[in-house]
């Protein structure tokens, strides 16, 4: 018998053989599976009709995707009973197929280890090849299942593909995710035909492709549901139910439905500052539509600056840069801290000779930032890709990366697509977290960068691109390798030269992160000094991401209080409810907390507490910048003209023709 604990057996499997064991059932038995009659099936197919049908067109989908490899394709219920088969004969004909029929109960719990009933015991995906099931009869199936989900998160049912355990694909689990996907994003159009169903995603040729978000909303701009996809590009915003609209967006949902009525899609911008492109699907009649204004989406503010990386904890798959504009090396873009200054001037000399960059960090340290600022130093005409890994859904993540022929699978675009990579031909390819990239596609990676060509899934031929290769990581990758969870070749390739940010907390320039930070979200907003001091004494574990969510959730809770918009000022209790309690043990506070002052606030209307910072912090600089007024005006985001008005308050007296710093 083989040990349920062994270290051949992936750690899923060997979880689920121990529950099989301690429930008393015998691997060298044979498992009793129940058959339900003929009214009972009865019942429940009329039960799950919705999600049925649904999955009746995918099992038909992947009856042809897979045709000729000996399968058994299935769809159970909530319980394991399985509804639907199709099968080709040699499988239906073999014994290995027996006991798999319509009204078979196939749970865990009396069949053992086995794809369809572990994946409802584990709510998630897997695969059980051949010895890992739990019964030695079933040695010689290898079965690959995937739950499904209704708009609430709850499991309604569970797509099965079996096959020949020396026949099976390795593309299966994918095409499983992938039909299980298209059942859950139907079933919630289908529930909420009447309601308004918004697509979102980074790039707007994935709009109606498996990786699109899709969040319904009712007439008054009130979520009532999101997909798992919707849900990981919005992480950090709230997406339960009853979220509002404007809560999760930059502008009235009555503006974006109006511009995407208009142009077919729009680009909106989170609240955490992340560029989405959007698309109204079906057309509910709603009363008000005709009134919809057409009033424009106010300028969007690159994301990427304020130190504050474009995906933001709104995290996003891909967004490439325009022309620079997203570029962080203009005047919010804090490096006043030593370490972040070396950062920034190994990388720049690192891309000049177009070596790859490997920058290591914590989550939310500007590491995006960071590349976008090499990127623009490198002098390449191309544009900006940047990539998050560990947001590209696993299904699909060869074919976002590398581009698909048309038809290449289930729900890809007619016209195919050029993937992320051939994006940034001629420009910079940045791969964030790349310690979340699946091992299998890890090998593909480092084939690319051995050869440079990009060959799209289903296209006969690939082509060589031109990119300059930039890499995030906030996991240590050399213990990962020494794990097993990364390639030592692959982290060889990338981590030519290595750079690190340092997290918030420990950067001398925190308080002028903070300012500007709010200036960026909004302009005219100020911040009481007792504020900033309670905000530069936060620990923050989650760096500049957690700081632009609690300064949004303040501007929200300050303009509920009254506030006129373009008088908006911060106080210790607009923050203080979102700051977490306790700073992580063993974590000081931030340094030089008041020291540099709240350079990029309005400091006319600041009050003399946050004049007097907003002095000292332009002296400070001053100083440091070698008493350089240009450096310094740079440097803090302001005019020169504000820079001579606050050291002529301190006493200097700087003569106005300082040169130009490089």
């Amino acid at each position: 018998m083989l040990a349920p604990a062994s270290e051949s057996l992936p750690a899923p499997i060997a979880a689920s053989w121990k529950r099989c064991l301690a429930s008393g059932l015998d691997p060298g038995g044979t498992p009793e599976i129940r058959i339900a009659p003929a009214s009972e099936l009865r019942a429940r197919r009329e039960q799950a009709e919705t999600v049925r049908r649904l999955a009746q067109a995918e099992l038909e989908t992947l009856t042809k995707q897979i045709a000729g490899s000996n399968f058994l394709l299935a769809f159970a219920d909530r319980e394991g009973v399985i509804l639907d088969l199709y099968a080709d004969n040699r499988f239906a004909m073999s014994g290995s197929g027996a006991g798999i029929v319509p009204g078979a109960r196939w749970d865990e719990a009396q069949a053992g280890t086995n794809g369809l009933g572990t994946a409802l015991r584990l709510g998630q995906p897997v695969a059980v090849s051949g010895p890992e099931h739990f019964f030695h009869s079933l040695g010689a199936i290898s079965c690959t299942a995937a739950p499904v989900r209704d708009t609430r998160g709850e499991i309604v049912g569970v797509l099965d593909a079996s096959s020949y355990h020396e026949s099976r694909q390795r593309h299966t689990l994918a095409l499983v995710q992938m039909a299980a996907t298209h059942i859950e994003n139907g079933l919630l159009q289908q529930q909420m035909a009447h309601e308004l169903v918004v697509a979102v995603h980074p790039r707007a040729e994935f709009l109606g492709t498996l990786s699109s978000g899709l969040l319904a909303f009712d007439g008054d701009g009130r979520l009532l549901c999101a997909n798992a996809r919707a849900r990981q590009l919005l992480t950090g915003l709230r997406t339960d139910c009853g979220s509002r609209f404007e809560a999760l967006f930059d502008e009235r949902l009555e503006t974006a439905l109006a511009r995407m009525a208009r142009h077919g899609q729009a680009q909106l911008r989170d609240r955490m500052g992340s560029a989405l492109s959007a698309r109204l699907l079906g057309s509910p009649a709603w009363p008000a539509q005709a009134s919809w204004p057409a009033s424009p989406l106010p300028p969007a503010v690159p994301s990427s600056r304020a130190g504050s990386p474009s995906k933001g904890p709104a995290a996003a798959a891909a967004h490439p840069a325009q022309d620079g504009a997203q570029d962080a090396s203009g005047p919010e873009f804090i490096a006043d801290d030593p370490a972040v200054e070396a950062a920034c001037r190994t990388a720049r000399r690192a891309v000049r000779l177009a070596a790859p960059v490997l920058i290591h960090g914590e989550t939310g340290t500007g590491k995006e930032v960071l590349a976008r600022h090499a990127h623009r130093c490198s002098g390449r005409r191309g544009g900006f890709v940047g990539v998050n890994c560990a947001a590209l859904p696993a299904e699909i993540v060869e074919a976002e990366l590398f581009g698909y022929a048309g038809g290449a699978f289930t729900g890809a675009r007619r016209e195919g697509s050029t993937g992320l990579i051939a994006a940034a031909d001629g420009g910079t390819l940045l791969l964030d977290e790349i310690g979340e990239l699946p091992l299998a596609m890890q090998a593909k990676l480092l084939r690319f960068l051995d050869d440079r060509t990009v060959r799209p899934v289903g296209a006969p031929t690939g082509r060589t691109v031109d990119v300059q290769i930039l890499a995030a990581s906030h996991v240590d990758l050399h213990a990962a390798v020494a794990a097993g969870r990364f390639r030592a070749d692959l982290l060889y390739r990338l981590a030519v030269v290595e750079v690190r940010l340092p997290p918030l907390r420990r950067r001398g320039d925190l308080a002028a992160a903070v300012a500007l930070t709010l200036r960026r979200l909004d302009p005219q907003a100020t911040l009481e000094p007792e504020a900033l001091q309670r905000l530069c004494a936060h620990a923050w574990p989650g760096n500049f991401r957690e700081l632009r969510t609690v300064l949004t959730r303040a501007l929200l809770d300050a303009t509920g209080d009254g506030c006129h918009p373009q008088d908006t000022r911060l106080r210790v209790h607009h923050v203080e409810p979102h700051l977490a309690a306790q700073p992580p043990a063993g974590v000081p506070p931030g340094p030089a907390a008041a020291r540099h002052g709240a350079v990029a606030l309005r400091t006319a209307d600041a009050g003399d507490g946050l004049r007097r910072l907003t002095r000292e912090a332009v002296v400070d600089t001053f100083e440091r910048a070698g008493r350089n007024v240009a450096r310094t005006s740079r440097r803090l985001g302001i005019s020169r003209t504000t820079v001579y008005r606050h050291l002529r308050e301190a006493g200097w007296s700087p003569e106005p023709c300082d040169p130009i710093a490089n």
